[in-house]
């Protein structure tokens, strides 16, 4: 048997003990972080601590819905959309551009967008131009115009739909909207190349002609440098706003989209100074290296943006998770009495002849986080307990009302209606297995829902 050196014991002991404190104190983070946070209100003065906490509330949300909602996995089907419509997304801008004769002005500026990718800018150039000229020539017309123009609403579609399910939106746009709002961002985008890029020409040469002014030239050179950054997070920041089917408050998306301007830019330049070091890569592959490192530079790009989005929708949508609550975490018998107690509202302010409420009316009136309202306004949608009022406007929020008249809803409308929800998938004989304890069971559960029809809901 071996006997410790008592003298090695005691020397040891005090390092035990302070590695225990230390574990000891990283598990009441970790627990502080996962369940202390949640019970912080932050609303009130205005201090740093408490600033401190909300930001980090947020940056939880949005990692916690970034890998729980597999956002890399839609920022891949999105590189994959994108490298199927750049060419006739580019052919269309390129060709309004030249219609109004600023054709240069576009192409110094994807040039400038793809300055990581040289070669990829040269191969897509040379599509875009041999696509502009075959369709001139009538080649590309006919079915071959459809293709390309079913894989550019493909690809937007599955933008605005990526986006809605960030924002946990339930509807998409109407066919007029999606034809209207799609065809002006089409037309609108390369008004807006051509007027950021006339915007820096004429900064460059008034940078150059001030250059003998210390202190003002200098002032303009830096901001020439920081141009590219303002340009690409109002790019974000507009898309933040517009694409997905809501209403989404500008302030909300102005840090998320600045953050995401700023990661782009840098990945940019990362990728420029990398070059050197991919010169290996580039002797094995040739000039097909273009596009694999093409793809990884969409992938991380659209990992950004979709990140971005994510920060966007807790940024508004923070007060509304401070129980950090989940709809698939709740019982069937509390989702009843949820779905029981925001259907008592909604019949009572229909009673009353006032105009239906909103979800985050809904979740005012109740304190029932709102993306817990939204899910269970949403199954009784589909359960045909309530009917949806949505205007075909963006930024108009639905309103909510009983689907039927408010006297046949009863608490055991309610109960057999969201039990029955579902279909039955499997042809099981059973009546074979019905005894009397089994006849004896449904007599009571029918029972039940007789004497639950006698509680209106308007009345609860």
């Amino acid at each position: 048997m071996r006997i410790q050196n008592p003298a090695y014991r005691d020397s040891a002991f005090p390092f035990l003990i302070v590695r225990m404190a230390i574990k000891d104190k990283i598990g009441q983070l970790i627990r502080f972080f996962q369940v202390g946070i949640w019970e912080i209100k932050t609303e009130g003065e205005f201090r740093p601590k408490l600033l401190f906490y909300e930001v980090m509330k947020k940056l939880i949300l949005a990692v916690r819905f970034f890998t729980a909602k597999r956002v890399t996995s839609q920022a891949a089907a999105l590189t994959y959309n994108t490298l199927l419509a750049i060419v006739p997304i580019l052919a269309v801008v390129f060709a309004i551009a030249r219609g109004f004769g600023y054709n240069k002005y576009i192409e110094v500026w994807f040039r400038d967008a793809f300055s990581s990718q040289p070669q990829a800018a040269e191969i897509i150039i040379g599509f875009v131009n041999s696509y502009l000229v075959h369709t001139k020539s009538g080649i590309f017309l006919g079915v071959g115009l459809l293709v390309m123009l079913y894989t550019v609403l493909m690809l937007v579609s599955n933008v605005e739909q990526t986006f809605n399910e960030i924002w946990q939106v339930k509807k998409q746009r109407s066919l007029f909207r999606t034809f209207t709002d799609y065809l002006a961002m089409i037309f609108l985008v390369p008004i807006l190349i051509v007027l950021s890029s006339g915007l820096s020409i004429y900064m460059a040469t008034l940078a150059d002609n001030i250059s003998e002014t210390l202190v003002i030239g200098t002032a303009m050179h830096y901001f020439i440098q920081l141009f590219p950054y303002v340009l690409m997070s109002l790019l974000f920041i507009l898309l933040y706003v517009f694409m997905p089917n809501t209403h989404v408050r500008l302030r909300s998306c102005i840090v998320p989209g600045i953050l995401a301007g700023v990661a782009m830019e840098v990945v940019q330049l990362l990728y420029i100074h990398s070059q050197i070091w991919m010169s290996s890569y580039n002797a094995i592959y040739g000039s097909f290296a273009a596009l694999p490192l093409f793809m990884l530079w969409l992938q991380i790009s659209w990992t950004i943006c979709l990140f971005g989005a994510e920060l966007c929708y807790t940024n508004q949508n923070l007060d509304y998770y401070d129980y950090d609550a989940r709809t698939s975490d709740i019982s069937h018998r509390y989702r009843i009495l949820l779905c029981a107690l925001l259907m008592s509202h909604i019949c009572k302010q229909f009673h009353l002849g006032k105009k239906p409420y909103t979800a985050h009316e809904l979740c005012q009136k109740t304190h029932i986080p709102i993306r817990i309202v939204n899910d269970l306004l949403y199954v009784m949608v589909e359960a045909d307990l309530l009917a949806e009022l949505s205007p075909d406007e963006k930024g108009a929020t639905s309103r909510f009302l009983p689907a039927q008249t408010i006297e046949s809803l009863s608490m055991g409308t309610l109960i057999d209606r969201l039990e029955a929800k579902g279909k039955w998938k499997f042809d099981i004989p059973l009546q074979d297995h019905y005894s009397e304890q089994w006849k004896q069971a449904i007599q009571l559960r029918l029972d039940y829902l007789h004497a639950s029809r006698s509680i209106l809901l308007k009345d609860l």
